[in-house]
């Protein structure tokens, strides 16, 4: 995406209409496709929820508080590559609640037209590569939970059948096989079976096969 801004969506957020007017016209006369234009960041979730923009943009003399909780909402539940510029003060505080909160990059002296598309490129790279990161760190967090949960449904396993910890996986592997499921959430299926007084009959079956 980055060095092809005539594809990317862009969602405004300036609560001056004047300014929010030039800064259209900026982002326009660069290539950037405003599809949608916003005062304040409340309903910013729903709103990029329905819009699907690439970036927002939000053009604005500092973040306050429900502005900085509706881009960490935005963050968690939707998340975008997010520019703030600040065209007022902001000291180191202030920044560090915004990135926290999500925003790829913080521009404190405001926007300028020759400006637009390098930041903007620069926001949406540096937020990919964050994301991909975070896809990482999550499938690692994942595999460790399923190992785990392995470990557990193996010893439930062998202890019910009496096998040994070989037999228990061949077990735990052909469930999944059979059910076209992960081995994590197979064996998380299992504990509950198991640890369950009245767990289901068809559960129970399918172990003993």
């Amino acid at each position: 995406m980055p060095g092809d801004q005539n594809g990317v969506r862009v969602m405004l957020v300036d609560n001056e209409p004047e300014r929010a007017r030039m800064v259209h016209e900026a982002l326009v006369s660069q290539g950037y496709q405003v599809i949608c234009q916003r005062d304040s960041t409340r309903g910013l979730v729903a709103a990029v929820a329905q819009e699907e923009p690439d970036v927002v943009i939000i053009d604005m003399e500092s973040p306050d508080r429900d502005t900085l909780e509706n881009m960490a909402m935005l963050n968690e539940h939707a998340p975008r590559p997010v520019v703030f510029f600040a065209s007022g003060e902001s000291d180191s505080n202030t920044i560090q609640q915004a990135v926290s909160a999500g925003v790829s990059a913080y521009i404190v002296d405001g926007l300028e037209q020759h400006r637009v598309k390098p930041i903007v490129d620069v926001a949406i790279a540096r937020f990919e590569s964050f994301q991909s990161l975070r896809d990482q760190l999550e499938e690692t967090r994942t595999a460790l939970e399923d190992r785990k949960e392995v470990e557990r449904a193996k010893g439930l396993i062998m202890r019910k059948q009496n096998c040994s910890e070989e037999d228990a996986f061949r077990s735990l592997r052909k469930l999944a096989m059979d059910r076209n499921q992960r081995l994590g959430q197979v064996a998380r299926d299992v504990i509950s079976v198991l640890d369950s007084e009245n767990g289901s009959s068809s559960g129970r079956e399918a172990l003993d096969e």
